[in-house]
């Protein structure tokens, strides 16, 4: 394999630096540099050879991920009059006549007069050198807006040691927030209740009835307002509007919106003053709520003040909406019970086509408007997240979900919502919010590469062009999205497909590149525009026999689980799951049979190369997951695990997929150790990260001995070291982590300690005969080692 390697690698030093580094395995430095990772790093170079590689060609793009290059450019772009690129470093540049070849169609452009008269081979704009593959502009042509809008959508029909909680947490959060920032506060119950945070005589709200849908005209006429005038239909990521909308002619700013530094102390006083809904509640009967009347309120009065600008309404909800537009269970405790899986599966949930109808024309509302719709649930029962989901994807907005608003879960994600650069951060960063409003995110490809479409947190603008595929996976059929809120972990999964023409006899495809470029648009929280564009360049396989070892090299193992990964929770929607299991399966075995070193029909000689090493243990921990298996969860909660897994960053993903299992001891430094019952001893302690908790599990020997208080003499400062180190860990993981992941303290037999047992791989089970191998798991799943098994049994058979 080596001999016939050294000639393929002679060929491709003839690209540039990038290329290089991409084929010598170094992905973590292009996540670094761009904030891309792709499942595939050499592309098949015929659209025949692209269907037998089974893990489509996905990129991973996070838009807003901290680059260590200058700060935005400040001046406008140059884009390419045929397709819309912008100038990068892979363009062909003809210093005597200032004319660039655009990479991606090949049509020449003239340089702007200001570009032409400075421009040499010494003397290049930041876009044109070579290592700024990604670079940023504040666009200069769309001036600054509004300051961001906030507009807290809160729950009334709590407990009153809930809602203040709750009403303290809000008031903590206002704190946190610009002084500019414009807030607005709607209350719910039975009612809507919209207050008028400008009337500074007394306490003013306009109340809505809770049990009716209002368009947005309904609201202008109800709160007395008017829309805002002057705001054109949006352009293309990059173009200048023909007006921006005037705030303040419209009366709802000023009366319903405004900035914190004149309204903190009233609004403070409302939420003091602030009251459980009146409303009674018999004791067999849930309370009214009309959460889908107060949303759709809220997103009408944003709709009026300040269209297509960067806004989040921010509900914070502790129970299912039990009348009006939305309506997910009846009040009556006795007549109707919460939807499950069994129910939906069966169509026994008469309310869910309906809800997720109406939602989803809410979710097309805020969308087309650019705002964001985050869902804080807090409750002990179900609050009807599983119907909400789409509200919350399609604008780009967070979720987090608690038992109780009481709860550092919730209390510390609301907190982290707000993070802010750093005060020494370059040019406007410096102490601005992190978060992106109002973000479009636009592809470009060249000819041989088109756009299946993408999943993750965003919404189709149906913008047709000629790089989109006719194949559709997720929001396809478009090479552009909308992407509403983004912060610096917002992932989007882009998968490409190659063209039927791609396969040029003409040019050999080792000198052939292909190229792909994100191009995102999005207000940045000091009210400017900023457009991001990201320019990737790589090689195409060599043709023949290289192809597939050229193939396998390039094949990057994390990045395709979660390409792989949010195609399976993509089709739980419209798909059962035992389906989508198969398909997971049947995707696994054609790709070891691909490309692993093998005799038929003999599994002794099985091999995988390095590349694909771990890839099989990510498939089963993905199937073993709660992202696909829905025993022991409510609809609720599989929403949540998947609208968490489909907006996240790489590492991020793979640590909910196959969680992270460190292990510390008197015999050995802190260590990684296998996701294995094996892994579990009494005298040790077990740092567990799965994204969603943090687990430090004591082995039994450990926890006899603290609850000896050992640690508590100094003899013992050994054993005191052992026990803090981990928590110490533990906050370390927990510290940056939206939302709070939850704290888990379990001692081995114990009840707590299921949570560490759920996730790891059974190879000892209460039939194993070996019981000095670890903690026996009773469960009658496989273990990895049976998996793997079938799995070459499958793949090595003729």
């Amino acid at each position: 394999r080596r001999a016939t390697t050294r000639p393929l690698l002679t060929r491709w030093q003839q690209g540039n630096n990038q290329e290089r580094m991409m084929e010598m395995g170094d992905l973590a430095a292009q996540e670094e540099r761009d904030g891309v990772r792709m499942s595939w790093n050499v592309w098949p170079a015929s659209r025949l050879e692209a269907t037998r590689i089974v893990v489509p060609i996905g990129c991973l793009y996070t838009p807003l991920k901290a680059i260590a290059h200058p700060p935005p450019l400040a001046y406008d772009p140059i884009r390419c009059n045929g397709c819309g690129a912008l100038l990068n470093p892979y363009c062909q540049v003809d210093y005597r006549t200032k004319l660039w070849t655009c990479p991606f169609c090949l049509g020449r452009n003239h340089f702007p007069p200001h570009y032409a008269e400075n421009i040499s081979e010494t003397n290049l704009p930041a876009e044109l050198i070579p290592q700024f593959t990604t670079v940023e502009y504040e666009l200069q042509q769309r001036g600054a807006v509004s300051a961001p809008v906030f507009v807290f959508v809160l729950d009334t029909c709590l407990p009153d040691s809930e809602l203040d909680e709750l009403k303290d947490s809000v008031q903590q959060t206002l704190n946190l927030l610009p002084e500019h920032a414009l807030v607005g506060l709607v209350t719910f119950g039975a009612h809507v209740m919209v207050h008028e945070l400008g009337f500074t005589e007394c306490h003013k709200t306009i109340a809505f009835r809770g049990t009716k849908d209002y368009s947005v005209q309904r609201v202008q006429e109800l709160l007395n307002i008017g829309p805002a005038t002057g705001g054109g239909p949006r352009g293309p990521p990059g173009a200048a509007p023909t007006a921006q909308p005037q705030l303040q002619q419209n009366g709802a700013i000023g009366r319903f919106l405004l900035p914190v530094s004149e309204c903190s102390f009233g609004l403070e006083s409302m939420l003091d003053d602030l009251q459980r809904d009146p409303w009674p509640t018999p004791a067999d009967q849930r309370p009214l709520r009309c959460t889908g009347a107060a949303l759709s309120v809220a997103i009408g009065l944003l709709e009026t003040a300040v269209p297509r600008q960067g806004a989040r309404v921010m509900l914070m909800v502790g129970g299912p909406a039990t009348c009006g537009p939305g309506l997910v269970v009846e009040k009556s405790r006795t007549e109707e019970d919460m939807r499950s899986h069994t129910d939906i599966q069966k169509g026994a949930a008469p309310r869910l086509k309906a809800a997720q109808k109406f939602y989803q024309e809410l979710a097309a509302r805020a969308a087309a408007s650019s705002h964001v719709v985050d869902v804080f649930a807090c409750s002990l029962d179900q609050v009807g997240l599983y119907e909400m989901r789409s509200i919350v994807d399609q604008t780009g907005g967070l979720v987090a979900m608690a038992e109780s608003f009481t709860q550092s879960v919730f209390k510390e994600s609301l907190r982290r919502v707000f993070k802010r650069h750093p005060d020494d951060a370059p040019g406007s960063n410096a102490g601005a919010m992190t978060m992106g409003f109002a973000a479009t995110i636009e592809c470009v490809t060249s000819r041989d590469v088109k756009i299946a479409g993408a999943i993750g947190p965003c919404s189709s603008l149906r913008r047709k062009s000629p790089h989109v595929a006719e194949t559709e996976i997720g929001q396809g059929g478009t090479n552009a999205w909308s992407m509403g809120g983004v912060d610096p972990d917002t992932t989007l999964a882009v998968y490409l497909e190659i063209s039927k023409n791609a396969a040029q006899k003409d040019q050999p495809s080792s000198t052939k590149r292909r190229y792909v470029q994100f191009i995102t648009q999005y207000q940045h929280a000091s009210g400017r525009f900023r457009l991001r564009s990201t320019t990737l360049c790589g090689a195409w396989a060599p043709d023949g026999a290289e192809a597939t070892p050229a193939l396998a090299r390039s094949f990057d193992q994390e990045a395709a689980a979660v390409v792989m990964a949010r195609i399976a929770v993509h089709r739980t929607e419209s798909e059962e799951v035992s389906d989508i299991l198969r398909w997971v399966d049947r995707s696994l075995i054609r790709l070891c049979a691909k490309f692993a070193d093998y005799r038929k029909d003999e599994p002794q000689t099985f091999r995988l190369p390095h590349e694909f090493a771990l890839y099989p243990q990510f498939v089963f921990h993905l199937r073993r997951s709660q992202f696909l298996q829905l025993f022991n969860s409510s609809p609720d909660e599989a929403a949540y695990y998947r609208m968490i897994l489909v907006r996240e960053n790489t590492l991020n993903s793979i640590v909910m997929i196959q969680p992270t299992l460190i292990s510390y001891s008197f015999q050995a430094p802190p260590s990684t150790v296998l996701l294995d019952a094996s892994s579990v001893r009494s005298d040790c302690i077990l740092l567990l990260d799965t994204f969603f908790y943090v687990i430090v599990f004591h082995g039994e020997t450990i926890a006899a001995w603290r609850d000896q208080g050992y640690q508590d003499h100094e003899e013992h400062a050994a054993f005191r070291n052992l026990l803090t180190q981990p928590l110490a860990d533990a906050n370390a993981i927990m510290e940056h982590r939206f939302p709070l992941p939850r704290y888990i303290v379990a001692d081995q037999h114990k009840s707590e300690a299921r949570f560490l047992l759920s996730k790891l791989n059974p190879s000892v089970t209460h039939n194993s005969t070996d019981i000095h191998a670890g903690q026996a798991i009773p469960t009658d799943d496989v273990s990895l080692k049976v998996f793997m098994e079938h799995l070459i049994k499958l793949a090595v058979e003729s």
